[in-house]
């Protein structure tokens, strides 16, 4: 899959389980389109029919026992069928793609996995996403109590997926690989405190966007997307 042309702009939100990554990004969304932007959400693993197949068996814990390498590769594959069938041609339409996890998930969640080669894990990465990269990512960050209370007011600890049901040292793990991404590209990444209210965190988010992005906003295509969140 060969590098596309872009018009539009990749907005990531990333952290751990339970920091509200999906209900800011339907608040911006929201907030986008009544702007007149052209708007995709979607999310990792899954956003395509493909994508969502290979979720469920990620997800389920039914790939935990065939290796760590071979459910990075279903994870790539979830993530190539994201990207040629949803998020490259939205770009290419001009649309604001917001999308729920990404690359950096696959760094923090599976790049700390022990025995899994870092070098295995990025020719992976360097396969499934035909370069493209977010203009954008937000990484919502919230302390592991935080995170683990939210998750078990949320759902049932039968409901919750794989990754939901590790401890507390775990998500402090991964917690703490999000931050490291962040301060390794600052360009890139921008940490919100998400332990405040829903509305709080969302205004801050919409004042980065617009300030970022706000010249070029007036200059998009009007059209309407949809979503696959």
């Amino acid at each position: 899959m060969s590098d596309a042309p872009r018009r539009g702009r990749f907005i990531t939100f990333e952290g751990p389980d339970g920091s509200g990554k999906s209900t800011q990004i339907r608040r911006l969304a929201a907030r986008l389109e009544a702007l007149g932007v052209p708007v995709v959400a979607t999310r990792e693993p899954g956003g395509s029919p493909g994508a969502d197949a290979i979720r469920h068996i990620v997800l389920s814990g039914a790939a935990e026992e065939m290796g760590v390498e071979t459910e990075a590769l279903l994870f790539a594959a979830a993530r190539y069928d994201h990207v040629r069938s949803v998020i490259a041609p939205a770009l290419r339409d001009g649309a604001f793609v917001l999308c729920d996890r990404f690359l950096d998930s696959t760094r923090a969640y599976q790049g700390s996995v022990p025995g899994l080669d870092q070098a295995f894990l990025a020719e992976v990465e360097a396969a499934t996403t035909a370069g493209i990269r977010p203009d954008l990512t937000l990484i919502l960050d919230v302390p592991s109590d935080v995170s683990l209370k939210r998750l078990s007011e949320r759902r049932s600890a039968d409901a919750a997926d794989r990754f939901e049901k590790d401890g507390d040292e775990i998500f402090r793990a991964r917690r703490q690989a999000f931050l490291d991404i962040a301060a390794r590209e600052p360009d890139r990444c921008v940490v919100i405190d998400a332990s405040g209210s829903i509305e709080e965190i969302g205004r801050q988010i919409e004042d980065l966007v617009l300030d970022r992005f706000g010249e070029e906003i007036s200059r998009l295509p009007i059209r309407r997307h949809g979503s696959a969140l």
